[in-house]
């Protein structure tokens, strides 16, 4: 509580918790019913963690009428209240992670699923050490068409890519002013900021730390702010994984090394090749790689970033500093080695993405499995094995791939195979238009 006592302008609180689709679901309480929410939580039905994109009810999922539809209790997360700078009243925000009536995880909430892997890496003495990097667009959405926002310093819009262009960030230097500080607000550590490949698409980096579950948190609570800070400054901002068909997607790329019980990297050899250690956990990534497409990909619109030569990755493989590859191994000081996952989509929920990719490790790690040699030269060019290239089909993976079945508990599974084909048949309906207006500043 100590957050509200330093607060007091703060007039209205928000409880919420992230469902399967990374959707906040919550509610809205007046700030002087803040103690209660604080200590006692709140309750939603559990059915709320297993919500399709459009904010309803699974048709036949067991959490609804077939069980009555039941009440979980929703407590708060270690993070405690966090202010939301992007609305006009001063509010906060209370994260929350749902529990069963007699205090045991809920197995359908994200948030659960990347704290078991956690007590894994936990229970054999290893840390693992996790940035995450983000990229979206900012976006004039309101026209038919989308278009690059007019620069807020010169009026004009530049309809052309601007790569690490520092007029490109000057031109919305008080978003991300704004942006920044509102960061700090939050204690999301925001690093680098630059300009990426298409129309008004940045990338901001957050850093590494040893704490899995806050770099999650903050890559949500980041996707949260950066969607209300662009609506405060007249446009979109969209994680959405292809707004536009001839521009690159957004990515979200991970990269984590994993620390020893005396802190030492074991990803480390004292030279560029890294150890035994650092090729059993690209081995597990690149097993697990097909059958977690789904983490990676969970929307109709992430399949069109999954191309040749889109700068997403399509082959399982890996690699010592080449981006073509799905897993890349960068160059750098020996102590800072590490790998960088490089398939998912800036659309991805944070929680079931940093679950999937540090489970598989792991995995691999536990099995001291063997990755096939390092490929060398442009991944787009080269026979390799591939995820899958649908919807259907990752949907279909994740059901049934045992690697999933190892890293996820079965009732998570469950639930999103019927969130996503649910979703599927949803889909298959809306024209190009209805499917934009849904991902642009949903996901």
């Amino acid at each position: 509580m100590s957050f509200l006592v330093d607060h007091p302008e703060i007039r209205t609180i928000r409880v919420a918790a992230a469902d399967l689709n990374g959707q906040a679901r919550g509610k809205r309480v007046p700030a002087r019913f803040a103690d209660k929410m604080a200590e006692n939580g709140t309750r939603f039905p559990l059915s709320v963690m297993n919500l399709d994109i459009w904010g309803e009810d699974i048709d036949d999922s067991p959490l609804v009428f077939a069980s009555g539809d039941p009440d979980g209790v929703l407590l708060p997360t270690e993070r405690g209240f966090v202010p939301m700078p992007w609305l006009e009243a001063p509010t906060a925000l209370l994260p929350l992670w749902m529990h069963h009536e007699d205090g045991r995880p809920f197995d359908g909430d994200p948030r659960h699923a990347l704290a078991r892997v956690m007590r894994r890496y936990a229970e054999r003495g290893l840390t693992p050490v996790v940035a995450t990097e983000l990229e979206f667009y900012l976006i004039d959405d309101s026209g038919k068409t989308l278009r690059v926002p007019p620069s807020p310093r010169s009026g004009k819009r530049r309809a052309g890519a601007e790569i690490l262009s520092l007029r490109a960030l000057d031109a919305w230097d008080v978003f991300f002013t704004d942006l920044y500080d509102a960061c700090e607000a939050m204690d999301i550590p925001a690093e680098t900021a630059i300009s990426e490949g298409g129309l008004g698409q940045f990338e901001v980096n957050l850093s590494h730390q040893p704490d899995a579950l806050k770099a999650a948190d903050d890559a949500w609570l980041f996707k949260l702010l950066v969607r209300g800070m662009a609506r405060r400054h007249g446009c979109a901002a969209s994680f959405m994984a292809k707004p536009y068909e001839d521009y690159p997607g957004n990515g979200m790329h991970v990269h984590f090394s994993v620390l020893d019980a005396e802190g030492r990297n074991i990803f480390d050899d004292g030279g560029p090749r890294g150890t035994d250690t650092l090729r059993h956990a690209v081995a597990g990534c690149l097993a697990a790689m097909p059958g977690s497409a789904l983490i990676f990909a969970p929307h109709g619109n992430s399949y069109e970033r999954m191309v040749p030569g889109a700068h997403a990755p399509t082959g399982v493989s890996w690699a010592y500093e080449n981006r073509t590859s799905a897993i890349r191994i960068p160059a750098g000081a020996t102590a800072a080695r590490r790998i960088e996952h490089r398939v998912a989509g800036g659309d991805v929920n944070p929680y079931l993405l940093l679950a999937a990719i540090l489970g598989a490790a792991l995995d691999g790690i536990e099995d001291a499995a063997e990755p096939p040699a390092p490929i060398t030269g442009n991944a787009y060019d080269q026979d390799l094995p591939h995820m899958p290239t649908d919807w259907a089909g990752a949907i279909d993976a994740f059901e049934s791939a045992p690697e999933v079945a190892r890293i996820f508990p079965a009732a998570l599974i469950r639930n999103l195979v019927l969130t996503k084909r649910q979703e599927l048949r949803y889909l298959a309906d809306l024209s190009p238009q209805e499917r934009v207006d849904l991902y642009l500043d949903t996901v």
